[in-house]
């Protein structure tokens, strides 16, 4: 059974913007603060209408659940990748960095339990660098014991350097909408 999408109860800031959009030709008066973020759950670039008065920095996590929210008054929407500011789309691949570490184990367990998507495509070869022979040998060394974390990964798959560092480049094509697939991102 598909499990379905949970909303997106925690972002983090990537750019707060106290007077709109530089490109909003409205009058100032009519203008409202913004701040993009990306959630922590599903990872959608969210952009957020705070509260009036609240004033919010990078890396600032915010709630934006259905609850009682204290910093942010409503979620404008989702935004793509392309309507982020040049400061959020700097900080977005740090960001990400910080949310796969907090959830290695979930990652971890795409390494574990992932599986083919047809006959001749696993979904392991969706992760960008990685290729038949890489797939074969992750599918090998975890029939004996799962992986317990990216270190494990890293000593027991020899051709992977850098389990973290091919979930981040997978993420953010995801986020670009390059991808067919979605394996992280939703």
């Amino acid at each position: 059974m598909i499990e379905p999408i949970k909303r997106e109860e925690d972002a983090i800031v990537l750019d707060f913007l106290p007077n709109g959009y530089a490109d909003d030709n409205r009058p100032s008066h009519l203008k409202t603060a913004i701040a993009q973020a990306i959630g922590k759950t599903n990872m959608a670039l969210l952009e957020l209408i705070p509260r009036k008065d609240i004033f919010l920095q990078p890396y600032e996590e915010v709630y934006v659940g259905d609850g009682k929210r204290d910093k942010i008054h409503h979620v404008a929407g989702k935004i793509p990748v392309s309507k982020l500011t040049i400061t959020a789309k700097g900080e977005l691949e740090h960001v990400l960095k910080i949310i796969i570490k907090e959830r290695e184990s979930e990652f971890v367990q795409f390494f574990n339990k992932s599986q083919p998507l047809s006959t001749r495509m696993h979904s392991l070869e969706l992760l960008p660098g990685l290729g038949k022979k890489h797939m074969w040998e992750i599918v090998e060394e975890r029939r004996g014991d799962d992986f317990k974390s990216f270190a494990d990964i890293k000593a027991r798959v020899k051709l992977i350097p850098d389990p973290e560092k091919l979930i981040l480049k997978r993420v953010m094509k995801e986020l670009e909408g390059d991808e067919k697939h979605k394996l992280f991102v939703h």
